[in-house]
């Protein structure tokens, strides 16, 4: 099924407030860095804002989703609140997670956003339970699981695609292939070139797409949502990309500066401004107040998040079970 109108611009809507929060959450990063104020990792989505984009633009509130350790960009598609999230980043109480989890732990109930994972894959088979409880209630709610190529590898991967197959589960495995494993190329850990031949061994279809364009990525995860909602089990999605920053504000880069500036000028945000101006599906005026709309947000977020109180240490076991 290919977006409309609405749904194209609101997709660069999406991109951008990826974009400028990421950036937005650097700089505090560094700022506070140089205070001796340490905020754990954190991991850029930047460059990937259009698999979030194209693929939450296809899922309902009721949906579900579970993130990865590179997760701003989902929580944010999936209409989390960026203030929320940069004051989880700085640690606040108000943060989405109490200020408990950083930059990884990103959760939002109500939006069926069932957090990120610091482990590799480990959201992948959490993916299982909600679609296993969509399918035991009757509803046609579906689960969405996001996961970077190096998971892929991971047995966990396979078992959970097995199950999901036997069971038939409405899920949609996404892969996320921005090519790096922290610092290790993909053709260097993956044995097949298209991650997505992998789902023939389960007896689903596997589909890989360009995660530059959220029309493609759009297209192919409305066709595995409504296999989903049907009734008719999983799919899993590769969609290429490339990660533009280190993967972490922790580990050094180690790509050549050739291939970083090569891969730049796929940068999905500018291509895909292009793309709605050449169709004449909006205008610079309109571009314009749309960027401007999402500088004011930002804006906004960081006096929300620096103004916020940290929680108190009195409360440090609050919210544990035993």
């Amino acid at each position: 099924m290919k977006p409309t109108t609405d749904q194209m611009i609101e997709m660069l809507r999406t991109m951008l407030t990826i974009r400028h929060f990421e950036v937005t959450a650097r700089t505090q990063y560094g700022h506070n860095r140089d205070l001796g104020s340490f905020l754990g990792a954190l991991h850029s989505y930047e460059g990937q804002e259009a698999i979030a984009a194209g693929s939450c633009a296809c899922l309902r509130c009721d949906d579900y989703v579970l993130s990865s350790h590179r997760g701003h960009g989902h929580f944010i598609a999936k209409g989390g609140d960026v203030k929320a999230m940069l004051a989880e980043i700085l640690g606040k109480e108000s943060g989405c997670s109490r200020g408990r989890g950083g930059s990884m732990h990103m959760f939002d109930v109500k939006l069926g956003l069932l957090g990120g994972n610091g482990v590799v894959g480990g959201g992948i088979p959490l993916a299982l339970g909600p679609a296993f409880s969509a399918q035991y209630r009757g509803t046609d709610q579906v689960s969405a699981a996001f996961f970077g190529e190096g998971a892929s590898s991971q047995g966990v991967f396979h078992e959970a695609m097995n199950l999901a197959a036997l069971w038939r589960l409405p899920i949609i495995f996404m892969c996320e292939n921005n090519r790096y494993a922290v610092r290790t190329p993909a053709c260097e850990g993956v044995s097949v070139p298209e991650i997505s031949v992998r789902a023939a061994g389960y007896g689903c279809p596997g589909v890989t797409v360009d995660g530059n364009d959220p029309v493609a990525v759009f297209e192919a995860t409305s066709e595995a949502v409504a296999r989903a909602r049907a009734g008719d089990g999983p799919s899993l999605i590769e969609a290429v990309a490339y990660r533009q920053q280190p993967h972490c504000m922790v580990i050094a880069e180690n790509r050549q500066e050739a291939e970083l500036e090569q891969m730049r000028e796929c940068d999905p945000l500018p291509n895909y401004e292009t793309r709605l101006l050449t169709e004449r599906l909006i205008d610079h005026q309109q571009l314009q107040a749309m960027k401007d709309e999402v500088t004011n947000l930002m804006d906004e977020a960081v006096a929300y998040a620096e103004a916020a109180p940290y929680p108190d240490p009195a409360a440090v076991h609050d919210y544990l079970w035993a």
